[in-house]
């Protein structure tokens, strides 16, 4: 089978979830004997907006990328360009079945390309950027009460008060205009990328969560979702030994971006008593970075020298840069999370996790069973369950010896038998098209 992947970054120029996802999947892809291509992006800021270049895949070099150039085009969603380059790559390689994985950055509109040249289209859905603007459900509201506010659904006017007045010119005699202006763009939005979603053939979601929401708030027939959590290279989970060490030893993985929460675990962990410390991993963000050092920098001396930035961690040697030197995971997001890859890659190394009581973070782990949960945006209620596993380690080893609760070996779903079904669901979208499977498209 022949199948294009499509994606809007690709390590390790891109080293997010979604990004990690598919070139896990494309190498398993491309060991089961299948081809594998591309299609992602690079922001080249002296190079010309929408050139397009190849590279490979450093490990595996049979995966070909086409990178398009998209330096300064964050807030568009479609682009004729992007779409015109990618049906050049679609019709050279003539693929089975596309898979998309995201496309903001990219061009939503190529989906309808794919379609008319009778492309099968397979869409995981890695978060909620079909059904929200800015695909977290999250308000950037400017001057909102409530930093970075939970928002309950999508409204085409909410939007653009809410999430989009960070560009409103700023005189008030302009606000209605900026405000219908906005509105505006997020109906066009809105109802272009409706009828994209009706241009997928099959929609996967890596939990129940992602796949609740899309049912419920996008109308899609529940014949075209199927859940399928993400399959993970389970060997390089194995053979966490803790390293002995003084007292006990908390531990954040991910992106320093204010949905992920760093700011609410740094009010938090100054409010645990006794031997702890906080050992922070990530690549560090330009403009949220410094202010969170700043933020820990801040607090009462004692816990700021028990704050260790550790900066980036390798992904194939996660357990012996991370879950070797910590007790328990905390993953205190502020959004609605999917099915988050760390959490996983924890319960397979046998870490305990406390995380929000929220979304599929709350999906994955149980309270009390394999992890805990707190209430989401609440430092007291996390210092709370923090405690609880620094006062008591036999808990901590108890629950993450529990790992992943959906299996019957609690171990995680391992990348050759998420690949394995994955080609099935590949297959039902091809006959569901209707035709046969390496015709020439040309």
């Amino acid at each position: 089978m022949r199948i294009l992947q499509v994606i809007h970054g690709y390590p390790t120029r891109y080293n997010a979830g979604s990004e990690i996802y598919t070139q896990t999947i494309s190498r398993e892809l491309i060991r089961r004997g299948h081809e594998v291509e591309v299609f992602t992006r690079e922001e080249a800021q002296f190079r010309s907006d929408y050139s397009v270049r190849q590279d490979m895949d450093p490990v595996e070099p049979s995966i070909r990328l086409h990178l398009v150039n998209m330096p300064r085009s964050r807030e568009g969603y479609r682009h004729d360009e992007v779409d015109q380059v990618f049906e050049q790559v679609a019709s050279s390689f003539r693929p089975d079945v596309i898979h998309i994985g995201h496309l903001n950055h990219l061009s939503t509109s190529l989906v309808q390309r794919a379609k008319d040249r009778d492309f099968p289209v397979v869409f995981t859905l890695h978060d909620f950027w079909l059904m929200c603007p800015r695909g977290q459900f999250m308000q950037y509201n400017v001057g909102g009460p409530v930093p970075w506010a939970s928002c309950d659904g999508q409204d085409d006017r909410k939007c653009a008060t809410q999430c989009y007045s960070r560009n409103f010119g700023g005189a008030q005699s302009d606000l209605p205009g900026d405000i219908q202006y906005w509105t505006d763009w997020v109906h066009r939005r809105m109802a272009h990328v409706r009828e994209v979603a009706g241009c997928v053939d099959l929609f996967v979601a890596p939990s129940r969560t992602v796949r609740d929401k899309i049912l419920n708030d996008f109308g899609i027939s529940p014949e075209r979702v199927v859940y399928l959590d993400y399959g993970f290279d389970t060997g390089r989970l194995a053979g966490r030994t803790r390293a002995p060490e003084h007292g006990f030893v908390f531990g954040y993985i991910g992106t320093h971006r204010p949905a992920k929460g760093i700011q609410t675990l740094l009010e938090a962990f100054p409010k645990v008593k006794g031997d702890v410390t906080l050992r922070i991993w990530g690549r560090s963000v330009a403009d949220t970075t410094p202010s969170l050092k700043e933020q820990s920098q801040r607090l009462p001396e004692q816990a700021a020298g028990r704050v260790e930035w550790m900066g980036e961690y390798g992904t194939p040697t996660i357990v012996s840069d991370v879950f070797n030197r910590v007790d328990a995971l905390v993953v205190p997001s502020i959004w609605l999370e999917n099915s988050p890859l760390v959490i996983h890659e924890a319960q397979q190394a046998r870490v305990p996790i406390i995380t929000a009581d929220l979304g599929g973070m709350a999906e994955y782990v149980h309270h009390g069973e394999n992890g805990l949960l707190f209430k989401p945006r609440d430092p007291d209620a996390l210092a709370a369950e923090m405690q609880r596993l620094a006062d008591n380690p036999t808990l901590a080893r108890r629950l993450g010896d529990r790992g992943y609760l959906y299996s019957a070996d609690r171990n995680i779903p391992s990348v050759e038998e998420h690949v394995r079904e994955l080609v099935l669901h590949y297959e039902t979208a091809i006959r569901n098209r209707g035709y046969r499977a390496g015709v020439d498209r040309r």
